[in-house]
Formats: C-alpha cells, structure tokens, sequence
C-alpha cells in the first residue's frame, strides 16, 4: 500500500445526516426481530448444521473454495502466527457461553447474550470473497446476520459515526496473547455507513455449519470489500463512537496497513505488489478486482475521496 498516514475526515464528510434519518432500516429491523424470534436455538459446536438458515442472492458467481483448505489455511494471530496454527490451537477456545457488550452513542447499550443476539435478524447463507492483503484469496459461503440489524436494534445517536470491534483478551485460551507479536486485544472498525451497508456481515457459520473457532467462532465480522485484516474475529465488544477509531494494524503499521484497507490493485503493499492475487486451489494467479469485486455495489461510498490517500 502508499506509503502515508491516513488523514481524519471531517464529519460532514464522513456519515450524511439521512443516514440517521431512514428510520424505516430500524422498522425493518424490529420486523425481521420478531420473526427471528422463533428460530430454535443455536447449536454450540463447531461442525453442527445451522437450521433455518435462508439464502440470499450475494454470490459471486465462482465455487467455493473446499471447506477444508477454509479450516485449515487462516490468518488469527491470538492462536499462532503460521497459517495452520489456529487449526492446532484454537480448540481450546470456548465459545459457549459468549456476549457482546456494545458501548457508546446509542439508546439500548448493554451486554447481550449471542444467542439473544442472533434472534434480532434471520440467518442467511452468503457466498463472498474474502482477500488477504498477503495476495492470496478463497470464496466461503459465511452464515450470519447483517450488521445492520445489530445496529438496529442498539439504535446508534447521531453521534455516532464509526463503529469499533474488539477481540476476547484470553492469553490462557489464546496462546498467542502471551506473545508481544500485536498489542492485544485485536481492535477494527468501520465507517457508519461501510457498516449498514448490506454486504457486510456478522457470521456465525461457513458451509451451513457452526463457525469452527479458528475461522473466528463464535462471532466475526466479513466486510467482502476489504482485506481480511478488516474482518475481525471473535467480538466482545462493539463501541459506537464519533471520531476514527483506533485499529490494530493501522496502529502498529501505519505505513502498511490503512484505515480503510478496501481492495484496491492500484495500490500496493510497500512490500509486494497487490495487482494479482492467487486464489487457494489455483494454480495461477489471477488479477486483483478494485473492491475484491464489488464495486457496483459499494463504490458509492467512496466518492470523492482519494483511495490512494484513504487506502
């Protein structure tokens, strides 16, 4: 990526006044809530089936990558930093029970159950991308909910203008938290707009099963327009807040990795090209789509703005 520190945007720039004004997202909301309220409750265990799961049109047109090349190659540093080390050290996370606190310029915050959580919206299967800003990519059908219907029902202020995701702080059951390799816990966060926007996703699930834990179980994020470092795991905790949060990455790599991180080959890496990208499976590489391929769909956000400086 260039090599330049992301500036702060003013407000106005940043979340249009409608946005808080379309109070029909939150009827929606409450709709889908009460429908999603008699859905059975949610198995605990890795590998078990999802019932109820709906489908939605998001697909991109390409098979999955093998459930088992998705389970076993993962970047989640809290268990180790080789790609296969979440897959041998991730299974003493427990993930039942879990909560989210949410904090911050909303009306309802509070700490919420998972399960209570997942009742606020229908399950939907999505098939999205997701690239890695290390130029290698795979295609997962992620169960989950939008993020939207979370906001929703905690019903952000005006204030509020990013959101801001934390993972679980547990050296004891994430070994790699006892190592100074990043400044624990994982922190992200997304611009208010980026996360009611549609595409993005709470997921529970890949495959129509229960998330496994090194995939991120319970809960993690999929924002299929950005680089992976984007799409945290594990959440505990979701803030509400008026100024650009602090994120892991863009903290200790400024340089390297931006606030934004959308998928942008005109931009690389101070270290590697990110033109080309080599999907997990393939042989070849193949090029790399400006929004990982979901430009119809998302460049609107970005208007105006300069993706070289914003990166």
């Amino acid at each position: 990526m260039l090599i330049r520190r992301s500036a702060t945007l003013a407000p106005s720039e940043i979340t249009p006044r409608a946005l808080f004004e379309q109070r029909r997202l939150f009827l929606k909301a409450g709709a889908a809530t009460a429908a999603a309220a008699l859905l059975p409750n949610l198995p605990a265990r890795a590998g078990d089936r999802l019932a109820g799961v709906v489908k939605t049109p998001y697909d991109p047109g390409e098979p999955p990558t093998p459930l088992a090349d998705v389970t076993r190659y993962n970047n989640f540093y809290e268990f180790g930093t080789g790609k296969e080390d979440p897959a041998r050290n991730a299974g003493r996370l427990r993930t039942r029970p879990w909560s989210v606190t949410v904090e911050g310029h909303c009306e309802r915050p509070g700490r919420y159950d998972l399960e209570d959580v997942l009742r606020w919206a229908p399950l939907e299967e999505r098939i999205y991308r997701l690239r890695c800003v290390e130029a290698w990519s795979m295609v997962v059908p992620w169960v989950g909910l939008p993020l939207a219907a979370v906001l929703a029902h905690v019903q952000p202020t005006a204030q509020a203008k990013y959101v801001a995701f934390e993972t679980l702080f547990d050296p004891e059951q994430m070994p790699g938290q006892n190592r100074s390799i990043l400044d624990w816990p994982y922190r992200e966060g997304l611009r208010m707009d980026e996360a009611l926007h549609p595409l993005t996703l709470l997921a529970v699930g890949l495959y129509g099963e229960v998330l496994p834990n090194q995939n991120g179980a319970p809960l993690r994020l999929v924002v299929p327009w950005k680089y992976g470092f984007k799409s945290i795991k594990s959440i505990v905790r979701l803030r509400l807040v008026e100024t650009v949060p602090e994120t892991t990455w863009n903290r200790m790599q400024p340089d390297e990795y931006g606030f934004y991180a959308n998928v942008n080959p005109a931009v690389d890496h101070p270290r590697w090209s990110q033109k080309r990208e080599r999907r997990i499976g393939d042989l070849f590489k193949r090029d790399t789509l400006p929004f990982n391929g979901y430009a119809e769909q998302v460049a609107a956000l970005y208007g105006g703005m300069d993706l070289k400086r914003y990166y």
